[in-house]
């Protein structure tokens, strides 16, 4: 039987600013001691920046719109995601996609605009000439928000996700209203409709329709990567870093998620390209082999990941 309590209050590190109470159980049988988190420590962290998501679901995990919540939690993000497309794939290539449909999407992505305040936009596969209006519809009416453009065409065992007239839609269309593409060398000749054209030549073409452009260099096979950053007022700027062996799914769409959470944590752009660069690089450095086929990024948060 229960004769007394005794409770006592203070602040607990672990949990910052949170408190605890301690309860003492008095009684018969030997003193207990538990811990109680109280009422009082509930919704004491301020928002972290929302990022809109719009991406095509991967049931391997590796790629998609869980890539971009991995990566965004990781930038403390919070990521709401938009499914535009759903996948049959695997860690070795892409099968079939079925695009959603129009009306599926803006419900989607307008639920989460008129319930939060999104911080950033991640585009990712969208797959169809109808997903890339239905975007730019939904973005042209919110034209204050930084949207990050991963051209999604291709998977990385090399399955198609869109036939390239998609990747000129998404030029001409999208690229005007993102303030940065992160296309690898690949995507970018697509893009630029240059089948053997170098990084250089394919930013020559593209920089008159988007501001800043990231064309990665992970598909060659050079022993150093150079990532090379390109901006419309023609300054330019390469991050160099060590190849690391195999081959990796998902890769791009933790970048350019990344680089989406630095953007939405204040971060200025060369600054968060060279900070999504280098997370990016460490989840790869620490990838898994879930399955038959390429690894798989470890996103763990940045305290987890140096």
């Amino acid at each position: 039987m229960i004769t007394g309590l005794t409770t006592a209050t203070r602040p607990n590190a672990a949990f910052g600013s949170c408190y605890r109470d301690r309860v003492t159980i008095h009684g018969p049988t030997p003193e207990k001691t538990c811990l109680v988190v109280s009422s009082r420590t509930m919704n004491i962290y301020s928002s972290r920046p929302v990022v809109l998501c719009l991406s095509g679901h991967d049931p391997s995990g590796g790629a998609g719109l869980q890539a971009d919540i991995e990566a965004l939690l990781a930038q403390g993000c919070h990521a709401a995601p938009a499914v535009t497309a759903l996948t049959v794939q695997d860690t070795v290539n892409v099968t079939d996609f079925r695009v959603l449909d129009r009306e599926w999407v803006l419900a989607q992505a307008n639920a989460v605009l008129n319930d939060s305040e999104v911080a950033a936009v991640k585009l990712g596969m969208l797959g169809s000439l109808e997903m890339v209006d239905t975007v730019v519809e939904l973005l042209s009416a919110h034209p204050h928000l930084p949207v990050v453009c991963d051209p999604v065409l291709r998977a990385g065992g090399g399955g198609r996700l869109g036939k390239d007239e998609v990747g000129y839609a998404m030029r001409e269309r999208l690229l005007p209203l993102s303030i940065i593409a992160t296309p690898n060398l690949p995507e970018a000749r697509i893009l630029a409709e240059l089948p053997e054209g170098t990084a250089d030549e394919c930013a020559d073409k593209l920089l008159p329709f988007v501001k800043h452009l990231l064309i990665t260099g992970g598909h060659g096979d050079e022993h150093e990567i150079h990532n090379r950053l390109y901006s419309r007022d023609g300054h330019r700027e390469t991050f160099t870093c060590q190849r690391l062996p195999g081959s990796y799914h998902g890769s791009g769409c933790t970048l350019a998620s990344a680089l989406a959470g630095r953007l939405a944590q204040g971060e200025h752009l060369a600054s968060a390209v060279k900070s999504a660069l280098d997370y990016t690089w460490r989840t790869l450095r620490d990838a898994e082999q879930l399955g038959k086929g390429q690894f798989v990024p470890r996103r763990l948060p940045l305290d987890f990941c140096s």
